[in-house]
């Protein structure tokens, strides 16, 4: 539960005009300034920093117009999920029309591996035989990579969010915010007062997020040089593509993040893009789209290809100029991503019930394991799926050559990329960031990685940072939770990594009527929950054979605005519930 503050929560809805419990769980979220406050509420483009901020941006900006201006071909190296071919997608938009001479290049997950190995960028090469390489959602690690690039005559400039290599790779610009940014009183200080200049904001923007900073930038440039068509070109009908790869990249929604998402939505939800309204169409979304339709029924279809072969068919999808071009695109990908599904349930079906069977909660701080047939598309998912079951750090590998490849998901308090650093003498290749990360090693080096890693994470970790989480905002009535007060709530929308959704807890409840039993299997519960005076409905998606609540009971629930049937009413999706009488949470 997070600490009650009723003074300055009264305090802040009484200046803000909100209601106490929306201040509340503003204070939860560490906002207690109410400019701040007020800019989190109603965030606008307009507060958005100056691109010049960002580490290297100008020798970026100056080395791409140097491009334009002698007519060199330039190549974009992007990656295969969702973050990568938007990041592709958004720069290919800005920098056709704006004059450039330019491709791009996608990577095949499962021939060339992860970002700039040595095959992609020479079959990059052979195909489109550039003399500029701009590594997108890559490269902060490709040391080797970049300098054997400089020896052919390329130049290099990454624009990746990940972290960085020590030394880093020699790009002549290294766009990445982990650098951290420029100080105050730099030439590239902000014009507007509204411009945020913490660089927090800009190290939780994913590579899509520095795409639009750096299309931001050059039209800036541009519209100081006259540049032709810069003056007119509105960058607004990108953030459709922001949006999507910021919420399937899993950063959090806060800072610039909650800015570009905010407007991005709004754009996905009005596009006119033909090939995300084919995609919304074969995903059956619903007319408003919010991160959870984006993050579930989106990105998924899109991740598809990328993850089985190559992410092709999304690019072009992306990029599509009418349905009759978008539509079989998109209706492929949603078969891809069946397929995709059919192969990760397989797989993690297997892993789950391997590591049942030996696992010690007591020893296994981390999980590692490999096996050749598994499909090195969907470990990344699967590594999911396994930590969702065990809460531990964990990586998960497969590959049928000399070199295993997998990806890894951790738990807050244990960075995986810095952890994989200290296990380089046991890999091949590895990068990511705290959260994610990918590894390419020997079969060989399998079981020792695990057990450096088990070292590594109890040195980190304690057993109570490997218990899931239920973090809770504030103990109310159900008298509170009516349909106005859920409307006000939504002001903290777009809610996600960052700025989780809002939970709470109801104590002393009792039942108004018996549960019902619901799904094809019987898997939720209905209830209808009271404290004498209001009653709510409330389910429990997924409740399975949970045992469920008798008698009084102190419930943990998020609320939700339920339309059925013509009707709105207060919902409480129900995340936990204990026995009544236990004292203060």
């Amino acid at each position: 539960m997070a600490p009650p503050q009723p003074l300055l929560a009264g305090e802040l809805a009484k200046g803000l005009k909100i209601s106490p419990l929306l201040a509340q769980c503003l204070l939860n979220r560490g906002l207690s300034d109410p400019a701040l406050i007020d800019r989190f509420l109603e965030p606008r483009l307009k507060h958005l920093a100056d691109p010049f901020l960002l580490p290297n941006m100008r020798e970026a900006v100056e080395r791409l117009f140097v491009a334009r201006s002698l007519n060199e071909l330039v190549v974009i190296f992007g990656d295969y999920d969702v973050d990568g071919v938007t990041s592709t997608a958004l720069l290919l938009e800005v920098l056709r029309p704006l004059g450039w001479k330019v491709d791009y290049y996608l990577p095949h997950r499962i021939d060339e591996g992860y970002g700039l190995s040595a095959d992609a960028v020479e079959n990059c090469l052979k195909k489109i035989p550039a003399t500029l390489l701009l590594a997108v959602d890559c490269g902060s690690n490709s040391m080797e990579t970049v300098a054997g690039l400089r020896k052919l005559g390329v130049d290099v400039i990454v624009l990746d969010h990940h972290q960085v290599s020590v030394p880093p790779p020699a790009a002549v610009a290294l766009v990445n915010p982990q650098l951290g940014v420029q100080p105050p009183g730099s030439s590239a200080e902000p014009q507007s007062e509204g411009c945020i200049r913490n660089g927090k904001d800009f190290r939780e923007l994913c590579s899509v997020g520095l795409a639009f900073k750096l299309a931001h930038a050059l039209v800036k440039r541009g519209r100081e040089t006259a540049l032709p068509g810069a003056a007119d070109f509105d960058l607004r009908p990108l953030l459709d593509l922001v949006a999507l790869g910021t919420i399937a990249d899993l950063l959090p929604l806060t800072g610039e993040n909650r800015i570009l998402t905010a407007a991005g939505l709004e754009r996905l939800n009005a596009t006119r893009r033909p090939g995300l309204e084919a995609l919304k169409r074969v995903a059956q979304c619903p007319a408003g789209l919010g991160v959870y339709e984006v993050g579930f029924q989106l990105a998924p279809r899109l991740n598809a290809s990328g993850r089985l072969e190559t992410a092709e068919e999304s690019l072009r999808l992306l990029l599509a100029r009418d349905m009759a071009e978008a539509l079989p695109l998109a209706q492929k990908l949603d078969a891809r991503n069946r397929e995709r599904q059919k192969i990760e349930r397989a797989i993690s079906q297997e892993v789950i019930e391997a590591v049942h069977a030996k696992f010690k909660p007591e020893s296994d701080f981390v999980i590692v394991e490999g096996n050749s047939p598994w499909h090195i598309g969907v470990v990344g998912i699967v590594a999911a799926r396994v930590l969702q079951q065990f809460y531990r750090p964990t990586i998960i590998v497969g590959g049928d050559g000399e070199h295993w490849r997998g990806s890894g998901r951790s738990v807050a308090g244990f960075d995986l990329a810095e952890a994989l650093r200290g296990c380089s003498d046991l890999l091949v290749r590895h990068g990511g960031h705290a959260m994610a990360a990918g590894v390419t090693l020997e079969m060989a080096n399998l079981n020792s990685l695990r057990i450096r890693l088990n070292e590594l994470a109890q040195r980190k970790l304690g057993m109570q940072e490997l218990q899931p989480p239920l973090r809770l905002d504030a103990e109310v009535g159900l008298e509170e939770m009516t349909l106005e007060c859920l409307v006000l709530l939504q002001k903290l929308r777009p809610l996600g990594q960052g700025n989780p959704a809002l939970h709470f807890v109801a104590r002393n409840m009792n039942h108004q009527r018996p549960l019902q039993r619901m799904g094809t299997e019987k898997q939720h519960v209905k209830m209808w929950v009271t404290d004498g005076t209001t009653t709510h409905e409330a389910v429990w998606w997924g409740a399975g054979q949970e045992s469920l609540p008798v008698g009084k009971f102190d419930v943990a629930f998020a609320p939700q605005i339920n339309q059925y049937n013509g009707r709105t009413s207060v919902q409480l999706k129900v995340l936990d519930w204990r026995a009544a009488g236990h004292g203060l949470l």
